[in-house]
C-alpha cells in the first residue's frame, strides 16, 4: 500500500539516526522531518484572539476610574454601574461559549476565529462612540461575546494544528497572550484616556482577521468534512515540504473512523465521552473557585498598604508577574507535564490564600470584620500594621502559582482530552461553566465578604485549592507526549 511504502521510505531514510533500541518509531521519524516555522506563524495569528480577549479584561481597570469621574453625566458611572461595566463581559462570554460550540462544528475553526474579530471591533467602536451608559454596556457585551468564542476556538485550533512535541508550549500561548493583553491594557491606560484605549484595543482583533486569511483550516476539521486534498495542503503548510504528511493524514482519518463523525446526545452515556466532559467542567469550576477574581479585586489596596501609592502602576506590576510566569509555564509544559504543574499551582495557591485569610483576620477589628468597606479602610490600621508585606508576598505567590498551572492548563487540557466528535459540544459546556461562574463570583463577592468575613472568604478559597489538588491527583490524566 502507498501508506506502508511511505512509512518504509521514511524509516529507511532515517536509518543512520536509529534509536538505542535499533529502530526509530514512525512518529519520531515523522517528526524529525517536520519544520515548525509555519506552525508558529499560524499559532501567532490565532493567539491574537486571546490577546484581544486580554485587552477586554484589562480595559475596565483603567477605564472605570475615568468613567466614574467624567464630566458628562450621561456617561458617568456610579458604583453599581461600574460593577456591571466590569462584569457584563462575563455574561457575553458565557453566551459566546455556546455560540462558539456551534460555530466550530458548522463553519470550522478558522472561520469562527475570523468572525469573532467582528464583535471585538464593533464592541470597542460602540464604546468609543458611546453617548450613554447603555452603549457602554452593549459594547462590553459584544467584546465579551467575542471573548467567549475566542476562549473556545483558539485552544481547539492550536490543538488540531500542533504536533505532540510542541502542543503543550503552543497551548500555553493562549493564556500567555491573555495576560499579555491585560498588561498591555494596563500599560496603555497609563498614557491614554478611555476612548483612545478602546481604539488601541481594536488593533489586535483587526490584525487577527487579516492574518487568519492566510492561515489554513485545521486538517482534522477538513478531514471530518471529507476534504482530504485540502487537509493534505494544510498539513504541508504546517509541517513543511519535507514531512511525509500522508502518514499524519492517515492517522487522523483512522482516529476519526474509530470514534465516528456525528455527535448524538445519546453519546453522553458513553464513559469515553462523559468522563472527559466532567473532568473539563470540573477544571473550569476549580479554576474560578481558586479566588483569582478576589485576589485581583484586592490587588490595588494591598499594593497601597505596601507603600505602592500608584494603584495603576501596581496593576502593571501584577500584569508583569502574570506574563513572566505564564511564559515559564509555556517553556516547561511539555517537559514537566500538565498534572505536576497543576498540583504545584494548587498547593501554592492554597498556601497563599490561607495566608491571606490570616492576614485579614489579624488586620480586621472584630467589630468591623463583617463589613467589606471597613476591612478596606482598616487594613494597615489594626494591631499589626507592619504585616502588609505578608499580604504582598501572598499575592505574588498566588499570582505566580496561578500563572504556572491553573491559569493556562485547564484550557490546554480541555482541548486535548475530548473525543473529536464531541469537541464542539464539550468545549461549549466548559466555556459556559467558566464564564458563568466568573459572573456569579464577581457579582456575589461582596456579599460573601459580608456573610463569611474577609478571612472566611479567603479560607474558603484555600479549601477549594486543596480540593483541586486532590481532584488533580485522583482524576486528571497526563496528556503530555511521552
Amino acid at each position: 500500500m502507498a501508506i506502508q511504502g511511505e512509512r518504509r521510505r521514511l524509516l529507511d531514510s532515517e536509518g543512520e539516526d536509529e534509536s538505542p533500541t535499533g529502530l526509530m518509531s514512525e512518529q519520531e521519524a515523522y517528526l524529525s522531518k517536520v519544520k515548525n516555522k509555519n506552525l508558529y506563524l499560524a499559532t501567532f495569528a490565532a493567539v491574537l484572539g486571546p490577546m484581544s480577549f486580554g485587552f477586554v479584561l484589562g480595559y475596565s481597570s483603567p477605564a472605570i476610574p475615568e468613567l466614574s469621574k467624567i464630566s458628562d453625566p450621561r456617561l458617568r458611572l456610579n458604583d453599581d454601574q461600574a460593577s456591571w461595566f466590569g462584569s457584563i463581559v462575563t455574561v457575553g462570554a458565557a453566551l459566546g461559549g455556546l455560540l462558539g460550540g456551534w460555530m466550530v462544528d458548522k463553519v470550522g475553526r478558522k472561520l469562527s476565529l475570523m468572525f469573532c474579530s467582528l464583535p471585538f471591533v464593533l464592541g470597542f467602536t460602540l464604546i468609543v462612540a458611546a453617548q450613554n451608559v447603555w452603549m457602554l454596556y452593549l459594547g462590553r457585551s459584544l467584546t465579551g461575546l467575542a471573548s467567549g468564542v475566542t476562549s473556545l476556538t483558539v485552544p481547539l485550533y492550536i490543538s488540531e494544528t500542533a504536533h505532540e512535541r510542541v502542543r503543550g508550549m503552543l497551548g500555553c500561548c493562549v493564556q500567555f497572550m491573555v495576560v499579555l493583553g491585560i498588561m498591555g491594557a494596563y500599560l496603555i491606560g497609563l498614557f491614554l484616556d478611555w476612548r483612545w484605549l478602546a481604539i488601541s484595543s481594536s488593533i489586535a482583533p483587526t490584525l487577527l482577521i487579516v492574518f487568519m486569511c492566510f492561515m489554513p483550516e485545521t486538517p482534522r476539521f477538513l478531514l471530518s468534512q471529507g476534504k482530504r486534498r485540502e487537509a493534505e495542503e494544510a498539513l504541508r503548510f504546517l509541517r513543511g515540504p519535507d514531512a511525509p504528511i500522508e502518514w499524519e493524514c492517515s492517522r487522523i482519518e483512522d482516529t476519526w473512523d474509530e470514534l465516528g463523525s456525528n455527535f448524538q446526545m445519546s453519546d453522553l452515556k458513553d464513559p469515553g465521552v462523559y468522563k472527559p466532559l466532567m473532568i473539563g467542567i470540573m477544571l473550569m469550576f476549580f479554576q474560578q473557585m481558586t479566588g483569582i477574581n478576589a485576589i485581583m479585586f484586592y490587588a490595588e489596596s494591598i499594593f497601597q498598604q505596601a507603600n505602592f501609592k500608584k494603584s495603576d502602576l501596581a496593576s502593571v506590576i501584577v500584569g508583569v508577574i502574570q506574563v513572566v510566569f505564564t511564559g515559564v509555564a509555556a517553556l516547561i509544559m511539555d517537559k514537566a507535564g500538565r498534572k505536576i504543574l497543576l498540583v504545584i499551582s494548587g498547593v501554592a495557591m492554597a498556601i497563599s490564600t490561607s495566608t491571606f485569610g490570616v492576614y485579614f483576620y489579624l488586620m480586621s477589628k472584630p467589630q468591623n470584620s463583617t463589613v467589606l468597606l471597613d476591612i478596606q479602610n482598616t487594613v494597615g490600621e489594626g494591631p499589626h500594621p507592619g504585616l502588609s508585606w505578608l499580604a504582598l508576598a501572598s499575592m505574588v505567590v498566588f499570582i505566580t502559582g496561578f500563572a504556572l498551572g491553573w491559569g493556562p492548563i485547564p484550557w490546554l487540557v480541555m482541548s486535548e482530552i475530548f473525543p473529536v466528535k464531541v469537541r464542539g459540544f464539550a468545549s461549549a459546556a466548559c466555556v459556559l461553566t467558566n464564564w458563568g461562574l466568573a459572573f456569579v463570583i464577581t457579582k456575589t463577592f461582596q456579599d460573601m465578604m459580608i456573610l463569611l468575613t474577609s478571612a472566611g472568604t479567603f479560607w474558603l478559597f484555600a479549601a477549594m485549592c486543596v480540593a483541586n489538588v486532590i481532584f488533580t491527583v485522583a482524576f486528571i490524566p497526563e496528556t503530555k507526549a511521552p
